[in-house]
């Protein structure tokens, strides 16, 4: 789910969609007992480094700027995180957690492919909505945060497999095999990102994909995922097309 130099350099200067102020807030961190502070208070440093590298990017993101959002002594960063670097790789997969989390809720019920790709892939649009700067975090980490990157991407990559790899168990996907699955799971993943820089932060500024757009995508999946190649033609066959031309 990445994009070329140029599209990242363009995405820099993209307005980020407004967060949904409707969205459950985070637990605050000075409650409770000393562990689930600890934990809580973990949470809160990521939360605060999800935002300042939204806002700033990632060559900019401080430990300074992240302590403060939080309003703990740098010396408290110490306590989760041994540099500033090791808070960044951790950015992306702990996001790319709670993304997936939050896709596997949207998705939960379809009763087959079409309707869980269908929920999960509006899943992912809304999981942006939430979370504005993921997609800044997403494709800035290549350069600045690469295990990080690398570990979100496999990690991305090995559950939508595993999801097809479970529906083909159960009869879906009869005209493809699971390394043709692997393929089509790393073209959704671009097509997801793609879709997202041109229709969420391309210059209509969306905070939701256009309907259409995902009906698009639907057709897509139904007709190419779902559809019946056509049928290979015979030595005979082949005869009679020539001797029609």
């Amino acid at each position: 789910m990445t994009l070329n130099k140029t599209e990242e350099t363009r995405t820099d200067s993209l307005r980020q969609p407004k967060a949904d102020r409707t969205a459950p807030k985070s637990r605050s961190w000075r409650r409770g007992s000393r562990i689930e502070k600890s934990e809580l208070l973990r949470d809160a440093l990521l939360q605060a480094a999800a935002a300042v590298v939204g806002e700033v990017g990632y060559a900019n993101a401080s430990i300074a700027l992240i302590t403060a959002k939080v309003g703990v002594a740098q010396g408290t960063f110490y306590n989760y995180f041994d540099s500033r670097q090791d808070i960044l790789d951790a950015l992306l997969p702990t996001l790319g957690d709670k993304m997936l989390a939050h896709i596997k809720k949207c998705a939960r019920g379809g009763a087959n492919f079409a309707e869980i790709e269908n929920n999960g892939f509006r899943g992912f649009f809304s999981f942006l909505k939430e979370t504005p700067h993921f997609f800044r975090i997403l494709n800035e980490a290549e350069s600045f945060a690469p295990s990080g990157h690398k570990q979100h991407f496999d990690n991305v990559a090995r559950k939508y497999l595993h999801l097809f790899q479970r529906l083909k168990r159960d009869g879906a996907f009869p005209a493809y095999t699971e390394d043709e699955l692997e393929v089509v799971v790393f073209v959704l993943m671009a097509a997801r990102s793609y879709l997202a820089l041109r229709y969420i932060y391309g210059k209509e500024q969306n905070t939701d994909l256009p309907e259409w757009v995902a009906d698009t995508y639907m057709k897509f999946i139904r007709y190419g995922m779902e559809g019946v190649p056509p049928a290979p033609q015979t030595p005979a066959s082949n005869k009679k097309a020539k001797q029609k031309l």
